[in-house]
């Protein structure tokens, strides 16, 4: 299986409370697997909160609903061990 890398990693992003943010990584292949999100190391799951999906096979969007003063701080992508943070 070929070695995953990531093509154009994550951006920082400033948000006002209360706005919704989305963070893009384009990985190398289609179909990546091992792949995470995380949120000042915390774990990110597809919820209502989090909406977490994969555009064009490459392309891994990460979007956060409704951000608040708790959601500051760092966002990190990993695919296989390769990261992105912003």
């Amino acid at each position: 299986e070929p070695d995953v890398t990531i093509v154009s990693g994550l951006k920082d992003t400033a948000v006002f409370e209360g706005d919704d943010v989305t963070f893009r990584c384009q990985v190398s292949h289609e179909n990546a697997r091992d792949v995470e999100w995380k949120l000042q190391d915390v774990a990110l799951q597809n919820n209502e909160m989090n909406e977490i999906s994969v555009e064009k096979g490459k392309v891994h969007t990460l979007t956060l609903r409704k951000v608040t003063e708790q959601d500051n701080g760092t966002v990190t992508f990993r695919v296989g061990r390769h990261t992105s943070t912003a």
